[in-house]
């Protein structure tokens, strides 16, 4: 509708500039026909003066078409175009996927934080396996089958980043030592590059965890066993006691948890 109506109005411009036109060299023609000498200085700038309104008239008639040429033509958005370009904007920049992605960053970067701090900087962990990292509490289980905690696991590759890690348990036959280090491979313990197999120990006494302990001297040691934790607790700068009931008496470099992750707050 808007086009017809400044098609029309632009056609009569052109028509009137035309009869303007033909006035104008109709008067040219009558100058032009008498003598020069005749002529005076007021119908030379009669004559000047037509031509440059003629000019300029063209000029300003011109101009707005030609804007309106080189105007980019507005696009009017439909139901089909919006949904189309939205879906497009989204498949750029997926939102989801970028916050998730922040805010596994940032959670990480707390539970390093809290790592850090709740073992006082230590640098060296020693760890048992049963009722910590799997799921079996009891060696006699593992002959069946070795469990990973799976809420365990983002604390203890954390641990892993900032700690020389040492896991340990008591075992009675060689399939049972296969089963819980296929179980720590599967449950990718060892693709963060913190924990290698040879700093997964086993032994058959729990004599021999003590021992082990004893010899790697760790800043930080965690077990379920009430003994091992009261015999070490002179040798062993902190110690984790991971029980579902808080003992009544502990020594004073002795914490107690249900969990290790729920020592770290992760739960």
């Amino acid at each position: 509708m808007a086009e017809s109506s400044s098609s029309s109005s632009t056609e009569e411009l052109v028509r009137l500039i035309k009869r303007l036109g033909a006035y104008v060299t109709f008067k040219i023609s009558n100058l032009f026909s008498m003598p020069l000498r005749n002529l005076d200085s007021r119908s030379i700038g009669a004559i000047a003066g037509l031509a440059i309104a003629i000019i300029f008239t063209w000029r300003a008639i011109r101009t707005p078409g030609e804007h309106q040429r080189r105007q980019p033509k507005r696009r009017v958005p439909t139901a089909g175009s919006s949904s189309s370009d939205s879906q497009s904007n989204i498949a750029t920049n997926p939102p989801d996927a970028s916050l998730s992605h922040e805010d596994t960053r940032v959670q990480n970067q707390a539970l390093g934080h809290i790592v850090r701090r709740k073992l006082s900087e230590g640098r060296k962990v020693t760890c048992r396996l049963l009722g910590v990292i799997l799921e079996e509490t009891d060696p006699e289980e593992l002959r069946k089958q070795a469990t990973v905690r799976s809420s365990v696991l983002e604390v203890l590759l954390e641990i892993t980043k900032f700690c020389d890690l040492y896991l340990m348990e008591r075992v009675l036959d060689d399939e049972s030592e296969s089963k819980v280090l296929q179980a720590l491979e599967s449950a990718g313990v060892f693709t963060s590059g913190g924990l290698v197999k040879d700093k997964v120990l086993f032994c058959s006494t729990e004599i021999g965890r003590t021992s082990f302990v004893r010899q790697l001297e760790p800043d930080w040691h965690i077990d379920t066993n009430p003994e091992i934790i009261t015999q070490l607790a002179r040798f062993i700068k902190y110690q984790l006691h991971v029980s579902p009931t808080k003992p009544e008496r502990t020594a004073p470099n002795v914490f107690s948890s249900p969990s290790l992750e729920h020592f770290f707050g992760n739960v």
